[in-house]
């Protein structure tokens, strides 16, 4: 055999390791098998709860919820969406989360460029209180909150009853408040990524401060608004605890609040309750599904910039 014939057969791979054979590391090999995990984890109550929600109440009753199905219905999503007016509940969800989002996004997104964009000497003291609001527990505030609200006036066209406290208004003030500083981190950490010879060369235009927020600095924090929003959407929209304790009017209350129309006093339908949750999760997805790739890439360009 030639020389020139050796140096063409390729050298033998070790223990059978070529280049379509590599063994994944074990550390890869742990995530995946994590994450996997934490993901049947996660879906395992939802696909539990669609599981008794096509179920008939004398079904689960006879033979109990963790059985093989002998019969399965979707009379249980009909029942719901006629037994709770869940028409009437959509429409008061939107009426808080709606104004509430819109509002989050625009007071935090002029509060980070004012502390990341305009040279003021207590920038540092206003994030750390905005960022100190997010630690603060719902629980701890609810009773001196309850008595302010009760002692709050506002206008007939903002509240029917003429307080802060059973009216929608009041609703969107709390949830405007408690998200507000989240926000503010996030939007004020995501515009000093932008860079400052931007903000230079428009100043240099004749660019007002105005200009430069409402033309330079929104445009390129898309991503990051369109996942705020997603965010806040499903937050304020799954909000239970304010609209229980801050109103009394059942039929003033959101979609979440409504599934306690469905409750009986002595005897609980858990199949019929079961179905007007899974009709109440249709909005938050179908926003998901909208906003996914803006979401996704809010979280891309958030993680990649420094």
């Amino acid at each position: 055999m030639s020389a020139e014939t050796l140096t063409r057969v390729p050298a033998a791979s070790p223990a059978g390791r070529g280049p379509g054979n590599r063994r994944r590391p074990w550390g890869q090999i742990a995530s995946q098998i994590f994450l996997i995990s934490a993901s049947i984890l996660w879906l395992l109550p939802i696909a539990f709860a669609l599981y008794v929600a096509v179920r008939p109440y004398s079904d689960t009753r006879k033979y109990g919820y963790v059985s093989m199905p002998h019969h399965l219905t979707f009379k249980n999503f009909s029942d719901a969406w006629s037994q709770s007016d869940m028409l009437h509940f959509f429409w008061n969800s939107a009426l808080i989360t709606v104004p509430a989002v819109i509002i989050v996004l625009g007071l935090a997104s002029g509060v980070a460029f004012v502390l990341t964009r305009v040279d003021v000497k207590v920038n540092v003291a206003l994030l750390i209180v905005f960022t100190a609001g997010n630690l603060l527990p719902q629980q701890v505030i609810i009773t001196p909150l309850y008595r302010m609200y009760l002692k709050i006036h506002l206008p007939h066209f903002l509240a029917g009853s003429g307080l802060m406290y059973n009216s929608i208004f009041g609703l969107i003030a709390i949830n405007v408040a408690f998200q507000l500083g989240f926000c503010v981190f996030v939007l004020s950490n995501y515009m000093k990524s932008i860079p400052g010879e931007m903000y230079e060369a428009a100043v240099v235009d004749g660019a007002s401060l105005w200009t430069r927020f409402w033309r330079l600095t929104l445009p390129l924090c898309r991503p990051a608004l369109a996942a705020l929003a997603t965010l806040l959407t499903t937050w304020i929209y799954n909000d239970f605890f304010w609209a229980i304790t801050l109103m009394s009017s059942g039929d003033k209350r959101p979609v979440t609040s409504a599934l306690a129309n469905l409750q009986g006093q002595f005897v609980s339908n858990q199949n019929l309750i079961a179905a007007a949750a899974m009709i109440a999760a249709v909005p938050t997805l179908v926003v998901y599904i909208l906003l996914q790739k803006q979401f996704i890439a809010g979280l891309a360009l958030g993680s990649s910039k420094g």
